[in-house]
């Protein structure tokens, strides 16, 4: 059969584009190819849904990307981002290689570890973001949970772990955690936590076991049996004691933050949870919280940690997803993020490029995180001793 020379030039001309935009997408050494690349994807942006405040900001997310980049995204909105990492092992081990469900993800330390020991993400990246040059690199956005990112995700934001409280009702709120167990026997049933493994309450067990080990120097380490056993048994001693002084008696506690905080202002509780200290300005301006509260950081500082975005190895649209991430990295994006009526989360950029309140949000004094090898043993014992209530 006889091909039309000019049929068989558009095919090699059309084969040629997607052979040079696979290789783009890997070797991300022409950004503008990449945005050409996105245009059109579908992006399947799976992030934590348990706040209206930051799901509003992800839903203005996808308008601007869509108007700028002709990308649609789409928020798949998790309870925990274990629930992706389950996903992503399945496609993995049934050989799943191309057109993953998965194109980006809100990550924590734990999953980015599993992740990338287990290959399944893409990069690095992050040089080639045009707007990677806007970040604070004196903030510490090559580790997460004490695992080097070697460029896998993108910082996006600082997280702080803190408590909320009514001025009002509560004007001396306990300031360490053995004055929270002197606070729940004076006033019983009045404080909780969430129930582990959300996050927020993986933090509460986190923050509780660094001032009862003194902010022992092996938290920071890969985890050994020996070291776990000599540093643990705090906890859990401190734990059955405050869960029989708890809200319900610790036989129930609260899904994540924004029960804690409904909790607060209908005055069931006397102190809501955040991993952001300015998300008390926000809940304010929608009305779900007294203008009398504020956040607060314990003695010892607050639980901090940046936060990152990646992108599986398997992903349908990464390029879409990399356009997506170089967009929330900027400036403007940023300043939005940071905004105390909107989110409040304070930014990953240099101040020199944020404007309004985003410029000097909040931050505590902070503490390190525990390498991620800590979280999921913490986890499991919580679940065995506690978990069946």
């Amino acid at each position: 059969m006889v091909i039309d020379p000019m049929i068989k030039q558009f095919v090699m001309a059309f084969a040629f584009f997607w052979a040079s935009f696979d290789a783009i997408s890997i070797e991300l050494n022409d950004w503008k190819k990449i945005e050409a690349g996105a245009v059109g994807q579908q992006v399947y942006f799976h992030a934590w849904g348990g706040n209206q405040e930051i799901n509003r900001y992800i839903q203005w997310t996808k308008k601007e990307l869509q108007r700028r980049y002709r990308v649609t995204l789409h928020h798949v909105k998790l309870t925990d981002v274990s629930e992706t990492t389950s996903r992503l092992i399945a496609e993995k081990t049934v050989g799943k290689e191309k057109g993953g469900t998965v194109d980006l993800v809100w990550i924590n330390g734990e999953n980015f570890r599993s992740l990338k020991k287990n290959k399944m993400l893409f990069g690095p990246f992050v040089d080639a973001l045009p707007n990677w040059k806007y970040v604070d690199t004196s903030l510490p956005v090559f580790t997460d949970f004490s695992e080097p990112t070697d460029g896998l995700e993108a910082p996006w934001g600082i997280g702080q772990w803190v408590f909320i409280f009514d001025t009002k009702k509560t004007p001396n709120p306990p300031r360490s955690f053995a004055e929270v167990l002197k606070y729940a026997k004076k006033h019983p049933h009045r404080l909780t936590y969430p129930r582990p493994p959300e996050f927020h309450g993986t933090a509460f067990l986190k923050s509780l076991l660094i001032e009862l080990t003194n902010n022992d120097p092996r938290l920071q380490k890969p985890m050994s049996k020996a070291d776990y056993d000599a540093l643990t048994p705090s906890l859990w001693a401190y734990l059955d004691v405050f869960h029989s002084l708890a809200w319900r008696e610790g036989k129930q506690f609260p899904s994540g933050t924004a029960e804690t905080l409904q909790l607060l202002d209908d005055g069931q509780i006397d102190l809501g949870i955040s991993f952001n200290p300015n998300a008390v300005y926000a809940a304010q301006a929608a009305g779900n919280l007294a203008e009398s509260t504020e956040a607060y950081a314990m003695e010892q500082g607050a639980l901090s940690n940046v936060h990152f975005l990646t992108v599986p190895w398997n992903a349908n649209a990464k390029a879409g997803a990399l356009v997506a991430i170089n967009f929330l990295l900027s400036p403007e994006a940023q300043s939005r993020k940071g905004n105390i009526a909107i989110w409040g989360d304070p930014s990953v950029l240099q101040k020199e490029y944020l404007t309004g309140s985003a410029k000097n949000a909040k931050v505590f004094k902070s503490i390190s995180e525990l390498h991620s090898t800590w979280t999921r043993a913490i986890e499991n014992e919580w679940f065995k001793r506690y978990g069946s209530h």
